[in-house]
């Protein structure tokens, strides 16, 4: 099992926004994470990337006990993640996004025009994969916000992580955006990569996902394959209202 979580809780000023949480993602699949506004799929991003800490509980990855690592400590673990709202620098361009993100070239240095070769070749790659290659010179806030989630994408994976943690992918871009988007992790799931998505886009999380975790009140209700989290009364009631 690639990450599990063990009763994690978090509450801020007295609202349990986690409630004793325990998942477990199916390694080598495409995981979905759903639930209704508030019921704490966020947050749960949040702890398992070191950005916020438990209360208690514990995120162990690959069996080993990350729960109050720190985010860049996560990361090199081989953990990353997206943001429902896109992180890159808006002044660089879109070639130096990616360079930065691998953190091994200084931003000075980058600016200075000191670039190491494999690392270029190996952001074009990415920025190939992501269709958006010709945009390299590009200044990142001049991409339109769909061209600007898949340069975030593809800086996440310049780290070359085996889980990647996508916070609403499909929020905000147009529908062949969307199938764009779900074709790309579906190519990256058959290379070798476990996803967990949050999103609320329920064709694209049922289209794309083999397994679905559904939240509600800060914890787990229901997990399996789509056609059966599609008929679970529990989901109904907590994500449909029905």
């Amino acid at each position: 099992m690639s990450l599990r979580t063990e009763g994690l809780t978090k509450a801020f000023g007295g609202v349990l926004a986690v409630n004793g949480a325990t998942v477990e993602l199916r390694d080598g699949a495409v995981n979905g994470l759903i639930g209704p506004n508030g019921s704490g799929k966020t947050t749960f991003f949040n702890i398992v990337t070191g950005l916020v800490r438990p209360d208690s509980g514990r995120v162990l990855y690959r069996d080993r006990d990350i729960t109050r690592h720190a985010p860049h400590r996560i990361a090199h673990a081989g953990i990353g993640r997206t943001f429902q709202l896109c992180r890159i620098f808006p002044r660089l361009t879109v070639l130096e996004n990616m360079l930065v993100a691998v953190r091994r070239t200084r931003l000075r240095e980058l600016l200075a025009g000191l670039r190491d070769k494999g690392e270029v070749e190996r952001a074009r790659h990415w920025l190939r994969r992501m269709g958006i290659e010709h945009l390299e010179d590009a200044e990142a806030r001049d991409l339109s916000y769909g061209q600007q989630k898949l340069l975030e994408l593809a800086a996440v994976l310049m780290a070359e992580p085996d889980l990647v943690l996508l916070d609403e992918p499909a929020g905000g871009v147009n529908p062949a955006l969307i199938d764009r988007i779900a074709a790309l992790v579906r190519e990256l799931n058959a290379e070798g990569r476990t996803f967990l998505v949050v999103e609320h886009n329920m064709d694209m999380v049922m289209g794309m996902c083999d397994h679905v975790i559904v939240f509600d009140r800060g914890a787990p209700i229901a997990a399996g394959p789509p056609a059966l989290i599609r008929q679970d009364p529990r989901v109904l009631e907590a994500y449909l209202g029905v």
